[in-house]
C-alpha cells in the first residue's frame, strides 16, 4: 500500500517538472522571438530614417542649384541693365543742356561767382559739371556738394548751351563749410588721419563738425508746403506770403491746391506761382532758393518726395502734434527766416535711401522692363507680410555678401532720421541724422537672436522673396506707394546721393536730443522723495 502511493507520488512530481520544463522553453523561445523582432524593427527604422535623408538631400540639393541658377540669371539681368542705363547716361551727358547737370563746386572753395572775375571748377560751365563725373571734392573736407548752384545768364561764352533751359529767375548760390567744435567761423579743419609707425596703428583725434550754409547772393523765391485742411496753417501761409513779398521782396510758390484756396480768399494771391504740371514739379529745384513747410513730421516728408534729385534747403515751422524734423516755432517765422535769409545758417544733411525693385524676369512679360521707377525715401522702407497668415522669408544680401534670411513679420530699412520713427518702434536705436549708416531692423523676428543692426552708408542691400517662399511680401516707401513683392522679386536699396538739407533752429545736436526729449519724452520718470529708508 505505501510502495503504490510512492510510485504515484513520484510520477506526479516527474510530471510536473515535465510540464515546469517546457513551460519555461516555451517562455524562453517566444523571449529570444521579441528581442530578434525589436532588433529588426530597429534597423528598419534606421534604413528608412537614411533613405529619408538622402531623398531630402538630393531635394536640397536640386532647390540650392535651381536657386543658384536664378541668381546667376538675376545677377546677369542686373548687369546688363546697369550697362544699358550707362550707355544711356553717357548719352544724356553728351545731349542734355546745362541745366540737368550736377553742381561740382567745392564746398569751401572761394571761386564763388565767375560774374566777379572769379574762376569757375576745372572744367565746368559757369560752376556746373555733368553728372556721374566724380566731381571735384573739397581737398580739406574731402566732402563734395550736391546742391544746384547758380545758372550765370550773364556769361556769353557758355550761352549757347544754356538755349535749352527754362527762362526762371537766377538763383541764389551758396557753399557748405565744416565748422569744428560747432564754431560757424572756425577756419581750422582737424582731420581723421590714420598714422602707422613703429608698429602702432593711431588716430588724430576727432573734430565735431557742423555743416553751415552761406550764402553769396540773398534768396530770390521760395516754395511753401503746407499740411493740407488745416485752417490754422492757412492763416500762417497768408500772412507769410505778403511779409515775404511786401518786406523782402522775394517770390513764393506754393502748390496748385493752396493757390486755388487763397484765390478763393484774395486777388492779391494772384502773384503767387504754383507748380501745375508734373515737369514743372520736376524743375522746381532750379527756379527755389528755399523750401517752407508748414505742418509736422509728414509735411516734411511730402516735401522731400517732391525732389527727385537735388533739395535746396528746408526750413520746417512745427504745426503739428511730434515735430523731430520740424525744429522753428511757427509764431516766430519772421524772426527765423530773417536769420536764414541773412545767413550763414547750420543744416542738417538728412540722407535718403535710393531704392529700386526689379521683377522676376520669367514674371516679365517680353518688352517689358524688370527695373521699376526708383523711390527716394527719407525715413523707412517696410517690408512686411501683408495680409498672409505666413511669415515673411526674406533673404538679404550686403554688397553680394549674404546677410541672413529674415522671418518674422518684416524688416525695416531705415536712414538716421527715421529712427526715431518705425524703426524705433520696432526695437531699433535712436540715431543722431548725421550718423552715416542704414539701419536694418527686423519687425517681430521668429528667432529671438535677431537683433537690429546698424551698417555702413556705403553698401548696397538686397532683399529677395526666394521661390519657395510661402507668404508674399509687401514693400511701402515712407509709408506710401505700397507695391507687391512676388517670389523672384527683389529690392535694391543704398543711401542716395542727394540728401535733404535742413536748416537748424540752433544747431544740429542740440535739435536732435531736444526734439527727443520733447517728443518722446526720454528717460523721464518721477523724481525719487528724499524720504526713504537709509542704511547706517
Amino acid at each position: 500500500m505505501d510502495l503504490d502511493c510512492g510510485k504515484r507520488q513520484n510520477g506526479s512530481i516527474h510530471a510536473c517538472s515535465q510540464r515546469s520544463m517546457e513551460e519555461h522553453l516555451q517562455e524562453t523561445s517566444i523571449g529570444d522571438g521579441d528581442a530578434h523582432l525589436v532588433e529588426f524593427s530597429e534597423a528598419m527604422r534606421a534604413v528608412k530614417k537614411a533613405l529619408r535623408q538622402v531623398s531630402e538631400s538630393k531635394a536640397r540639393a536640386l532647390d540650392e542649384a535651381a536657386e543658384w541658377r536664378r541668381k546667376y540669371e538675376m545677377e546677369h539681368l542686373r548687369a546688363a541693365i546697369l550697362e544699358q542705363k550707362q550707355k544711356k547716361r553717357e548719352q544724356y551727358i553728351d545731349q542734355s543742356p546745362p541745366d540737368s547737370w550736377s553742381p561740382a563746386e567745392p564746398l569751401d572753395s572761394e571761386k564763388s561767382d565767375p560774374e566777379n572775375g572769379e574762376e569757375s571748377p576745372v572744367g565746368s560751365v559757369n560752376g556746373w559739371l555733368p553728372p556721374h563725373s566724380n566731381s571735384e571734392c573739397c581737398k580739406r573736407e574731402g566732402i563734395c556738394t550736391q546742391q544746384i548752384l547758380r545758372s550765370h545768364s550773364g556769361s556769353t561764352s557758355n550761352m549757347s548751351l544754356l538755349t535749352r533751359a527754362p527762362q526762371a529767375a537766377e538763383k541764389a548760390s551758396f557753399r557748405l563749410q565744416w565748422g569744428c567744435a560747432g564754431k560757424k567761423d572756425s577756419r581750422n579743419h582737424t582731420h581723421d588721419v590714420v598714422s602707422f609707425e613703429c608698429g602702432n596703428i593711431t588716430t588724430a583725434s576727432r573734430s565735431s563738425k557742423q555743416i553751415t550754409l552761406v550764402w553769396n547772393s540773398p534768396p530770390q523765391s521760395v516754395f511753401i508746403l503746407c499740411k493740407p485742411s488745416a485752417s490754422d496753417v492757412t492763416a500762417i501761409c497768408k500772412e507769410m506770403i505778403r511779409w515775404l513779398k511786401e518786406e523782402k521782396g522775394i517770390g513764393v510758390y506754393v502748390e496748385p491746391s493752396m493757390k486755388r484756396e487763397l484765390l478763393d480768399d484774395s486777388s492779391y494771391f494772384r502773384c503767387v506761382q504754383a507748380c501745375e504740371t508734373e515737369q514743372e514739379v520736376h524743375e522746381v529745384h532750379t527756379k527755389v532758393d528755399l523750401v517752407i513747410t508748414l505742418g509736422g513730421d509728414g509735411t516734411v516728408l511730402w516735401a522731400a518726395n517732391m525732389f527727385k534729385g537735388p533739395v535746396p534747403p528746408v526750413v520746417s515751422f512745427s504745426m503739428g502734434s511730434l515735430g523731430f524734423m520740424t525744429p522753428f516755432r511757427s509764431d516766430r517765422y519772421k524772426d527765423c527766416l530773417q536769420t536764414l535769409i541773412k545767413g550763414p545758417v547750420y543744416i542738417t544733411l538728412r540722407h535718403r535711401l535710393h531704392c529700386q525693385i526689379i521683377r522676376n524676369p520669367e514674371a516679365v512679360k517680353e518688352g517689358d522692363d524688370p527695373c521699376e521707377e526708383t523711390h527716394l525715401v527719407l525715413n523707412e522702407i517696410a517690408i512686411d507680410r501683408g495680409m498672409s497668415s505666413f511669415l515673411t522669408n526674406l533673404e538679404c544680401y550686403c554688397d553680394d555678401i549674404f546677410l541672413t534670411s529674415v522671418q518674422g513679420d518684416g524688416l525695416i530699412l531705415s536712414t538716421p532720421s527715421g529712427s526715431t520713427a518705425y524703426s524705433l518702434a520696432a526695437g531699433g536705436s535712436m540715431v543722431h541724422p548725421q550718423v552715416p549708416g542704414i539701419l536694418f531692423t527686423p519687425i517681430c523676428p521668429h528667432s529671438l537672436s535677431f537683433r537690429p543692426l546698424i551698417l555702413p552708408e556705403y553698401v548696397t542691400i538686397r532683399v529677395q522673396v526666394p521661390r519657395n517662399s510661402r507668404g508674399q511680401a509687401w514693400a511701402s516707401f515712407d509709408g506710401k506707394d505700397r507695391q507687391q513683392l512676388n517670389e523672384g522679386d527683389a529690392l535694391l536699396c543704398h543711401m542716395s546721393a542727394w540728401p535733404v538739407p535742413a536748416a537748424c533752429d540752433i544747431e544740429s545736436t542740440t535739435d536732435f536730443l531736444q526734439s527727443v526729449r520733447d517728443g518722446l519724452h526720454w528717460n523721464l520718470r518721477k523724481r525719487q522723495g528724499s524720504e526713504g529708508p537709509t542704511s547706517n
